[in-house]
């Protein structure tokens, strides 16, 4: 059985949260931790579809302790997920986060675990990530470091989050540091306009500000050597995100034991590569959506 509980937020779509629900089950969380964010009044079934999946989450049969933070009005992606992992935050030090179109691998959760409990009192580190753009990591090592939060599928404590802010007052103070202006060209092209955005309320979302905490705190992020979780919320049915699949590599499972990395320390040959991903040509259009788009809510 996992010994992290586990955090699974979901909205209006069963059929997504169905199979991330398959694979918290198959997991055996001994805690798990259920945000659901309620229906909007204009949309017309999405009351019909949000009590459906709180249906299926009621199907816990393996021995659990099961807490709720369901709201009946609709709040949003941005108020929503950070108050949910507010609420975790309340009631355990540490926890695996899902939406309910992350879809992890089974060796996401082991990985997980093994690494919140190697780094639970280390403040180098920010959170445990299980998605990897590029689809490979460090030679001879099961994860590398980022300066680049990824949050499809991950892990953290609360000593981690204390700070976050989800109004980015920071923001831009941080934009006129040196530091920031020694970034390189791309990263500065990647992620100026977009926490403009976000800081302005034109993007309803939560991940800016978490890539905002982690490089105003100086923490580092551990990136698995391969992929462990697939976005499986891409579509037509989506508002944002509407090719029929998500970018990024196959998911592959992780070999255990786990590798150690031998030093706490950013990979800046992968972080530049990773950099140059999201700015190709060929996934420019795929990429900003990604980034821009409301991560959980696919299907706003």
């Amino acid at each position: 059985m996992l010994r992290a509980p586990v955090a699974l937020f979901a909205f209006n779509r069963p059929e997504t949260t169905a199979r991330v629900f398959e694979a918290v089950r198959a997991a055996r969380p001994s805690r798990l931790f259920l945000v659901c964010d309620g229906p909007r009044a204009d949309r017309e079934g999405e009351a019909v579809r949000c009590a459906a999946v709180r249906r299926l989450l009621e199907q816990v049969d393996w021995p659990c302790e099961v807490e709720r933070n369901y709201t009946d009005a609709n709040l949003g992606c941005r108020a929503r997920i950070s108050s949910g992992i507010a609420w975790v935050f309340t009631r355990t030090e540490e926890a695996i986060f899902l939406e309910d179109d992350t879809l992890p691998d089974a060796s996401f959760f082991p990985y997980c675990d093994a690494l919140l409990e190697r780094f639970a009192e280390d403040e180098r580190v920010m959170m445990i990530c299980g998605y990897n753009a590029l689809g490979h990591g460090a030679r001879g090592a099961s994860y590398w470091y980022t300066a680049h939060p990824r949050i499809w599928g991950w892990a953290s404590w609360r000593r981690a989050w204390e700070g976050y802010d989800v109004t980015m007052a920071a923001w831009p103070a941080m934009k006129a540091t040196a530091a920031w202006t020694a970034r390189s060209r791309l990263e500065r092209r990647l992620w100026e306009q977009f926490f403009d955005a976000v800081k302005a309320g034109a993007i309803d979302t939560w991940d800016a500000q978490v890539s905002l905490h982690t490089w105003t705190t100086g923490r580092l992020c551990v990136i698995p050597a391969t992929n462990l979780v697939a976005n499986i919320g891409f579509g037509p049915a989506a508002t944002n995100t509407r090719a029929t699949a998500a970018p990024g590599p196959a998911v592959q499972p992780l070999s255990f034991p786990l590798v150690h990395a031998t030093h706490v320390s950013c990979d800046a040959t992968l972080d530049a590569e990773w950099v140059r991903h999201e700015m190709a040509p060929e996934a420019g259009r795929a990429q900003r959506l990604l980034r821009r788009a409301i991560t959980w809510v696919r299907g706003r």
